[in-house]
């Protein structure tokens, strides 16, 4: 067996790992950060191999309320910053803490193994391993895509959109997006700008809510205004939605068969207006496809080069799916606490309907607190453990979630902040890391 350490190993330097490192070194805990790719950032750095960035991509959440906790986004950020902006942001989060010459890039894990006495063996690709007596995996959940098998025989190309990268792709072809997440509606539209003729698939209707209300991000209106019962939410902005975008029917869209918030927010001003113009046609379901042509359950049809699957992803976890179980959602407690394995935690895999950074900010404060109350044999840890095995706390904040694969255990982000801080303030934990003693920015080029 390799060097035992028994300190903590963090898996993954992309945000979730950066907020669990400044969590740990907040508490002068000992750690261990590993990383696959030459710098920090995650899916965030699009010259990351296997990442899904693409040139047009932006937060949907907006820099007010996007920021970790002590560390806000800069105010000559956009409202809603770009890709290569929040790469910035997070290597000038990584330098002002002192976390980036403590992460061990071009290092790669290829196995979390439990050992007999709790411990954890890390065993690298090169061959190396090491023991630990904490593991959290903070790898991510957008890199291994969801690819559903299409019906009948499409002899055109077929992607999924984790290799999209720029509208380029997409001039002179006739090109189907087939979903309509966040990233789906971006890609219909760079595909409204720049294909030959531009088609988005869905099959069901959803709601779609502009990024800004009245000059200000719609996020910042929820948050700043009167917090009002989910019912009575749903009412009212849901009344709001239908006089800003009138009847999605006239423009082919499906009426929503949900109400407002019971999925994850579609977050877009630009789709509206391209279907508005039309630069794209929006179609139901695909029914069937032959050679290049493509039946919808309309029973119309249409003629394609490229099918783009913005299908979403899995929350695969190669090096220690044995432990994370279910591939669709692992069962963690607080989206981060492994309920059978003491030791093992996981940040980065809450799927939920809000900005992710202050949540993984709480939730790596949250394990930070439980290892450091483990390391001084505080009554404290034995009572959290007991609560990761039984506590099952209601996170759906009143929302009835549409049933499909991406809303098991999907959670209100207003329920779960609002129960995280409960347990924290029980546990004398903080929520939220400190600002640093120095800030710097060094990613001016970056953003220029």
């Amino acid at each position: 067996m390799g060097i035992i350490q028994y300190d903590t190993c963090v898996i993954g330097a992309g945000p979730a790992g950066l907020a669990v490192a400044r969590a740990l070194t907040e508490r002068n805990l000992p750690y261990t950060h590993l990383e696959r790719h030459t710098g920090p950032g995650g899916i965030w750095d699009i010259d990351n191999p296997g990442s899904p960035m693409y040139e047009s991509a932006h937060f949907i959440s907006s820099k007010t309320l996007s920021g970790f906790g002590g560390f806000p986004m800069p105010d000559e950020f956009a409202d809603y910053p770009p890709h290569r902006q929040i790469l910035s942001y997070l290597t000038s989060f990584a330098d002002a803490y002192g976390l980036t010459e403590r992460i061990q890039f071009g290092v790669e894990v290829e196995s979390v193994e439990k050992n007999a006495d709790g411990t954890w063996t890390v065993t690298r690709t090169d061959g190396r391993q090491t023991v630990h007596g904490q593991v959290v995996v903070c790898t991510g959940s957008q890199w291994h895509p969801n690819v559903p098998e299409l019906p009948g025989t499409f002899t055109g190309e077929v992607r999924h959109t984790v290799g999209y990268r720029s509208a380029e792709e997409l001039r002179g072809k006739r090109v189907l997006v087939v979903g309509a997440g966040n990233s789906g509606c971006d890609i219909a539209c760079d595909a409204a700008r720049s294909a030959d003729h531009a088609v988005i698939s869905m099959r069901r209707g959803y709601w779609f809510i502009p990024k800004h209300l009245f000059g200000r991000p719609v996020d910042t209106i929820a948050n700043d205004g009167p917090h009002l019962p989910m019912w009575l939410a749903q009412r009212v902005f849901g009344t709001l939605l239908r006089i800003i975008n009138g009847d999605p029917t006239r423009l082919g869209l499906q009426k929503p068969d949900h109400k407002l918030f019971e999925t994850h927010p579609a977050i877009n001003s630009m789709l509206i207006h391209h279907l508005q113009h039309g630069d794209i046609t929006a179609r139901p379901g695909i029914a069937r496809t032959e050679g290049r042509t493509v039946h919808f359950t309309d029973g119309t049809r249409d003629d394609f080069d490229l099918i783009l699957l913005a299908t979403g992803y899995v929350h695969q976890v190669p090096v220690a799916q044995k432990y994370f179980g279910d591939e669709q959602h692992p069962d963690l407690y607080l989206s981060s606490f492994s309920r059978e394995h003491q030791g093992l935690f996981g940040v980065g895999f809450v799927e939920t309907n809000s900005g992710a950074y202050r949540l993984f900010d709480t939730q790596a404060q949250l394990i930070a607190g439980h290892i450091d109350d483990l390391a001084q044999g505080l009554p404290n840890a034995e009572r959290f453990a007991a609560m990761i095995r039984t506590d099952r706390p209601d996170l759906s904040g009143g929302l009835k979630f549409v049933d499909s694969p991406r809303h098991t255990g999907y959670v209100d982000s207003g329920a779960f902040v609002k129960h995280l801080a409960k347990v924290a303030a029980e546990m004398g934990w903080r929520t939220e890391g400190r600002p640093p003693r120095v800030r710097s920015l060094r990613s001016a080029e970056a953003v220029s």
